[in-house]
């Protein structure tokens, strides 16, 4: 475990560090570098967290393509027909079922945030479970949703 280096000690200066713990900010101060991921133990915040922020840019993704949508009802039958046809591939229902899983985990982990913001589920313990439960949500209810979609006849291959 590295400490920081006491003022006037020369012996542990960060400028004459060789180790790479040390990085110069562009105003010229020099402050230890962060530890990455591969430092750290993976738990169940960690993941929520990181999963979080991409189904959030999945989530804008996704609002282009209900753009894209609303463009082509727009535009006619002819390009409404298109834009299903691409949707309604493989690859497109593939790319729903992302969108989907991103909008149902991003709703959980709201939910999640919330339960946080009133101060309760804070402990290490109640906080991962929060946040694993939050995951299996996600995976849980996309694929029930799925195997809906798929069992109704409103979605097939």
């Amino acid at each position: 475990m590295s400490t920081s280096p006491l003022p006037g000690d020369a012996s542990n200066d960060p400028t004459d560090d060789q180790t790479g713990r040390f990085v110069v900010q562009p105003n010229g101060r020099v402050r230890p570098l962060s530890p990455h991921l591969q430092v750290w133990r993976w738990h169940g915040t960690m993941l929520a967290s990181i999963l979080h922020r991409i189904s959030g840019g999945a989530l804008s993704v996704g609002a282009v393509l209900v753009v894209l949508w609303l463009a082509a009802l727009a535009l006619g039958p002819d390009a409404y027909a298109t834009f299903t046809a691409w949707m309604g591939s493989p690859l497109g229902l593939l790319v729903w079922f992302g969108l989907s899983a991103a909008l149902i985990y991003h709703f959980a982990a709201g939910v999640r945030h919330l339960i946080w913001d009133s101060g309760k589920g804070l402990s290490l313990k109640d906080a991962d479970a929060l946040s694993i439960g939050s995951i299996v949500f996600g995976v849980v209810v996309t694929l029930a949703f799925w195997i809906v979609l798929f069992s109704t006849g409103r979605v097939a291959l």
